[in-house]
């Protein structure tokens, strides 16, 4: 039998860094999932349930194939469940291989992870369990609507500000530290 290979512990703060990754996005997950499963509950599919702010706010109950904000957002198109399955698995993979930096990039690049994680999954369940993604948040001005999304497409939103703020953090230490 052959002996298992040694696998060393993570650094303690390495250590840490995955575990505010996990908990961040167990945070956008579970915020996601409850709010879908009120949403299903409360408001039938295809309905307005209320207006929050009148003229700008109404939470709605819609369906979307396609990816956040209603991109790809199409029933004439049968492929985007599993391109958008495959791209969140991918994501995944991306965001651990990331993780795994061991470069300090600051608590932004970690929040970033943990958001765009917890977003991407969150979206996920949906997918395999419906084959689609339930989206409830309506914004609109008069006739004009933004897509409806929800707390998983907002998850991978602020994510994605937080990694450009780590990013541009990063670059300023590089100029700095290089005159």
């Amino acid at each position: 039998m052959p002996k298992p290979k040694h696998v060393p512990c993570p650094p303690p703060d390495m250590r840490r860094r995955y575990r505010l990754i996990a908990a961040l996005a167990g945070i956008v997950i579970a915020l996601d999932q409850l709010t879908k499963l009120w949403i299903q509950q409360a408001i039938p599919v295809w309905e307005k349930g209320f207006t929050v702010i009148p003229g700008f706010f109404d939470i709605v109950h819609v369906l979307n194939r396609g990816a956040a904000f209603g991109f790809l957002n199409r029933h004439d198109i049968d492929w985007q469940r599993p391109f958008f399955v495959v791209v969140s698995i991918l994501a995944v993979g991306l965001i651990a291989v990331l993780a795994r930096s061991k470069d300090d990039d600051g608590p932004f690049y970690v929040y970033g992870l943990g958001l765009i994680l917890g977003g991407a999954l969150g979206n996920l369940v949906d997918r395999v369990r419906l084959g689609v993604v339930i989206d409830f948040l309506d914004f609109y001005v008069g006739q004009w609507h933004w897509p409806a999304f929800n707390v998983a497409d907002m998850g991978i939103c602020i994510g994605a500000g937080a990694l450009l703020v780590s990013f541009y953090q990063q670059r300023r230490r590089c100029v700095s530290d290089n005159p």
